[in-house]
């Protein structure tokens, strides 16, 4: 167990969209000697997540968008199926993930619940997500979704079947982390 740790200092290597620094710490190992270490740190703020279910028809909502880190690493199209995310901004979780999803997929949500926070790359990556899950029906569609056009979103709403989706990660199809823990979410507590 590490202890003692302390920040040496902070150079900030870009401002862009979000700060990437280059962090020097040190700390004492459990044998009491000094560690030091230097580390480059992406801090993009915190964001939110949610998969909208239908109990119903036993379908979800997820969107399909281009996203380039994937297409330098391999992914020829570069689009990926995810569910509904954005950054918390200074909002709380809960109201950033309302407007998020009322932007991208068109459907005003009311009753939403939480269910994990998570660090996604935390050996890099500040962002914490929240994850939520929430109940949807055609009733509470009140747009096309899509995204919102000054923040340059070019974002596809796609509704189909649970099971669809689940064969979707077995294929490659859909290769999203967070989506995948909110899918099996639903299977692994009976809820889809």
């Amino acid at each position: 167990m590490i202890k003692d740790i302390k920040i040496l200092d902070t150079e900030t290597l870009s401002e862009n969209w979000g700060v990437l620094k280059k962090v020097n710490f040190q700390y004492k190992n459990q044998d009491g000697s000094t560690e030091v270490q230097t580390r480059e740190v992406y801090d993009r703020g915190n964001g939110a997540v949610i998969l909208l279910y239908n109990p119903d028809d036993k379908s979800v909502i997820l969107t399909r968008q281009f996203r380039i880190p994937t297409f330098m690493n391999g992914n020829s199209s570069g689009m990926m199926i995810e569910a509904c995310a954005g950054l918390l901004d200074d909002d709380e979780p809960e109201e950033a993930i309302r407007r998020e999803t009322e932007e991208e997929t068109g459907y005003k949500i009311s009753d939403l619940r939480k269910i994990y926070e998570v660090f996604m790359t935390p050996g890099t990556v500040t962002e914490k997500l929240y994850f939520f899950i929430a109940k949807y029906n055609p009733e509470m569609k009140v747009s096309e979704g899509g995204g919102v056009a000054d923040e340059d979103e070019n974002i596809e709403v796609l509704e189909m079947k649970y099971e669809a989706a689940m064969k979707m990660i077995d294929s490659g199809e859909i290769q999203d982390a967070k989506t995948i823990m909110l899918l099996q979410y639903l299977r692994v507590h009976g809820i889809l």
